[in-house]
């Protein structure tokens, strides 16, 4: 497997355990999905912290889990015995013994339009004929208003920033798919709304966990003020005052396909 690769997010290991477990909290319906069975081999890409890595595992399963990011896989390391983790960019996935199956939850969109073929390559390459690719990544209109509110913020000021995640309809993923030689079993597009935590700096703590290419280029007080605009652009919409708790506009796509 390739190593060493570029990360453009920075990601804190601590916050994204602490104040974000959400993301691999929700992984659970995925796991459901994948159906792991013991002794199977199953690739976990994007695995993060290694907590869905490690649940895989427990089945009995081999697993491998793969991250680009060195804090993710240093903490999956050190939090979790049974799997196998390495730092590897999904665009450069090379395995010498195939797989049975292969899972990813909350990592595809982060990975460039662009770039999403090569990632279909590598892991139908990564795939035993038959094996199963599950997934569930952020759909069309994820997050949609934090997003063009974000973006709307930064226009004011005079940055000119493009949309950070790659977000697909079912139709064009699935189209994706089977130009790579998958057959596409299940496929669903869906709301989930997702209260995000740590009360009233619940959306500001989000943006700094997930937002660094929107602030890439401004200074400490920029950032502030344009999560200012941000958060009073949408307090009427996506904030709790009762319950002190903002909610997240997602919507996930979720899918099963066989590699044939």
């Amino acid at each position: 497997m390739a190593e060493e690769p570029t990360v453009s997010n920075r990601w804190d290991a601590d916050e994204y355990d602490g104040n974000h477990s959400f993301v691999h909290e929700y992984g659970s319906d995925v796991l459901e999905l994948l159906e792991p069975k013991a002794d199977e081999r199953i690739l976990d890409l994007g695995c993060g912290t290694g907590h869905l890595s490690a649940r895989i595992a427990s089945t009995g399963a081999e697993v491998v889990g793969v991250d680009a990011a060195p804090e993710m896989i240093e903490r999956a390391r050190d939090t979790h015995s049974s799997p196998t983790f390495r730092r590897v960019d999904a665009r450069e996935l090379t395995v010498e013994d195939p797989f049975e199956a292969v899972f990813s939850n909350a990592a595809l969109h982060w990975i460039d339009d662009e770039d999403q073929d090569d990632v279909l390559a590598s892991v139908r390459d990564a795939l035993r004929p038959g094996g199963r690719f599950v997934a569930e990544l952020g759909g069309t209109g994820n997050v949609e208003r934090i997003v063009e509110a974000t973006m709307a913020a930064l226009e004011e000021r005079g940055y000119d920033i493009d949309h950070p995640w790659y977000f697909p309809s079912v139709g064009e993923y699935a189209s994706r798919l089977e130009s790579h030689g998958f057959e596409v079993r299940f496929a669903r597009l869906f709301d989930r709304p997702t209260e995000l935590e740590d009360g009233e700096d619940g959306l500001r703590n989000w943006l700094g966990m997930f937002g660094d290419s929107f602030f890439a280029d401004l200074s400490d007080d920029e950032q502030e003020s344009v999560i200012a605009d941000v958060e009073r652009d949408l307090e009427s919409t996506l904030y709790d005052h009762d319950d002190e708790t903002w909610t997240a506009d997602y919507r996930r796509l979720r899918f099963r396909a066989v590699r044939v």
